[in-house]
């Protein structure tokens, strides 16, 4: 029997739960990073990086600063380094951060496959959800085969009132953009979540996924992390260059 979502809600609007999950992440994040993930980081040249620098530019004509300019600099590599710290991170930490979203499921599931359940706060679905850390984490050559056949087994539940996007896949950082094919394909039969829409769906909270960004730059900011000085490296480089283009 699916339980009632308003029990859901007085977790979701609780602020210090939200906070004991940024701080969780920060601990994951921090203890997934490898120097390995930073390889050629010295050799990124600052125009292949995705973001837009029509609006870098823009920024860049109203700052007078040093410290903004870095700042500026941090907008464009931390989220290189996110991509490269969960893309490459393996999964198997992954199940100790899960159970820090107790607050925001419905616990465990039952079902092989399926990590956790939970109350969509969108819909207010029941959900079953196999969770991942990034897209980066699977590859073009994945067989989802096996997934499918574990989703199908929670699909003919007779007790269960199960539609197709009720199962989710959710990443818990990234882009939709960046999924590799298999997983593109699975979009077309249920639902794949990434990064902000999945912290949505799970939280309700429109804000939480910038929130969590933020705190995980505070843990790049803190440098104490192996690599830590390629990082901060490329941003004083960045942010010189950024400057001599005004």
């Amino acid at each position: 029997m699916r339980r009632k979502i308003k029990h859901i809600k007085i977790y979701r609007d609780d602020r210090t739960a939200k906070q004991a999950i940024i701080e969780s992440e920060k601990q994951y994040f921090r203890s997934i990073i490898k120097l390995s993930y930073f390889d050629c980081l010295s050799d990124l040249p600052l125009d292949s990086l995705d973001f837009d620098p029509y609006f870098i530019n823009y920024l860049s004509t109203s700052t007078k600063e040093d410290s903004q300019f870095v700042e500026l600099a941090k907008a464009i590599v931390y989220p290189e380094v996110f991509d490269r710290v969960f893309n490459f991170s393996a999964d198997n930490k992954i199940q100790t951060l899960v159970s820090l979203l107790q607050d925001f499921t419905l616990g465990a599931s039952r079902f092989d496959g399926i990590d956790f359940e939970f109350i969509d706060a969108i819909d207010g679905r029941h959900k079953y959800c196999q969770c991942m850390a990034g897209p980066g984490t699977s590859d073009d050559d994945d067989d989802i085969i096996p997934t499918l056949k574990k989703f199908k087994v929670v699909m003919t539940q007779p007790s269960l009132d199960v539609q197709f996007d009720d199962i989710v896949v959710g990443f818990l950082f990234g882009k939709l953009e960046h999924l590799p094919m298999p997983y593109m394909e699975l979009r077309g039969y249920y639902s794949v979540s990434c990064g902000a829409d999945f912290w949505l769906h799970l939280t309700g909270d429109k804000g939480f996924y910038i929130r969590m960004l933020k705190a995980l730059g505070e843990v790049l900011d803190e440098g104490d992390f192996e690599g830590s000085e390629l990082v901060q490296a490329k941003v004083k480089e960045f942010a010189e260059e950024i400057k001599q283009r005004v």
